[in-house]
C-alpha cells in the first residue's frame, strides 16, 4: 500500500470490516498514513483490527501448549509403526505388543507421558496384577498378552519400544482406553530390559554401563547373605 492512500477527510470512509480485509503490513502503513496526517480515530481503528488479527494466533498457541508436543515428531499409526518393525499384531485394536516373526524379538508399545526416571535411567510399568481391581485391563485378552510378552522378554533378555503419543482419559489406563491417540513416533524404537517385581513387570533402560539391575542387585545381596 503506498502512502497517501487516503486524502485528508476521507477517513471517515474507512470502516473496522474494510481494514480486515487488508493485511497486517497495509494496515501498519495505513494507520502511518493516518498518524501523520493527523487522523487519530483512524489510526485508533487499525491498532484495534491489529489486536483482532493477531489474537487468534496467541491463543490457538496456548492450546498447543496444553498439547503433547508432537509436532516435532513424524507419528504413524500404531499398526503401522509396528508393521515397519516387522511385527503384525494379533489384534489391531487391544494388542500393544507382538514377536517379530524374523528374531522373535518383543516389541512393545508404550505410553510416551507414563515414561518415569528412576535409578540413573527410566522405567515403565509395563504390567501389574489386578489388585482390588485397581488394574482391570491386566485381566482381558490386551492384558494378558503383554503379561506372555513381558514374560518372553526377561527370556530373551531384551525387547524393543514404540512411544506412542496421545491424551489420556481420566481413570483409565491408556493401554485400555484413551481419550485420544495421536500416532507412534516412526523414528524413535527404544531398546529396554524386562524386570519383575512382586507381580509388577517394569521397562527399564538407560542405566550407566556396567551398573546393576535391580534383579541382579537383589541376588547379589542374597548370595552375600548366604555367604
Amino acid at each position: 500500500m503506498k502512502q497517501g492512500v487516503f486524502k485528508r477527510g476521507r477517513a471517515e470512509d474507512w470502516t473496522s470490516e474494510r481494514i480486515a480485509e487488508l493485511s497486517a503490513q497495509d494496515i501498519k502503513q495505513l494507520r502511518a498514513n493516518a498518524e501523520r496526517l493527523n487522523e487519530p480515530d483512524l489510526a485508533a481503528l487499525c491498532s484495534g483490527v491489529l489486536k483482532a488479527k493477531a489474537r487468534p494466533r496467541a491463543q490457538a498457541g496456548s492450546r498447543q501448549n496444553l498439547e503433547p508436543r508432537t509436532r516435532a515428531r513424524k507419528l504413524i499409526a500404531r499398526t503401522k509403526a509396528f508393521e515397519a518393525r516387522g511385527v503384525w499384531l494379533q489384534d489391531a485394536r487391544t494388542s500393544w505388543g507382538g514377536v517379530r516373526k524374523s528374531d522373535g524379538a518383543i516389541v512393545m508399545a508404550l505410553w510416551a507421558e507414563a515414561i518415569e526416571s528412576a535409578e540413573g535411567g527410566c522405567r515403565y510399568l509395563l504390567w501389574a496384577t489386578n489388585r482390588a481391581g485397581a488394574r482391570p485391563w491386566s485381566d482381558t485378552p490386551g492384558g494378558r498378552e503383554r503379561l506372555e510378552h513381558c514374560k518372553r522378554a526377561i527370556e530373551l533378555g531384551r525387547a524393543e519400544g514404540l512411544l506412542v503419543y496421545g491424551r489420556k482419559l481420566e481413570g483409565r489406563l491408556p493401554e485400555d482406553r484413551a481419550a485420544a491417540i495421536h500416532g507412534a513416533d516412526a523414528e524413535t524404537v527404544l531398546q529396554f530390559e524386562v524386570e519383575e517385581r512382586d507381580q509388577e513387570y517394569w521397562a527399564v533402560w538407560g542405566r550407566k554401563p556396567g551398573e546393576p539391575t535391580a534383579v541382579e542387585a537383589a541376588e547379589s545381596k542374597v548370595a552375600a547373605v548366604d555367604a
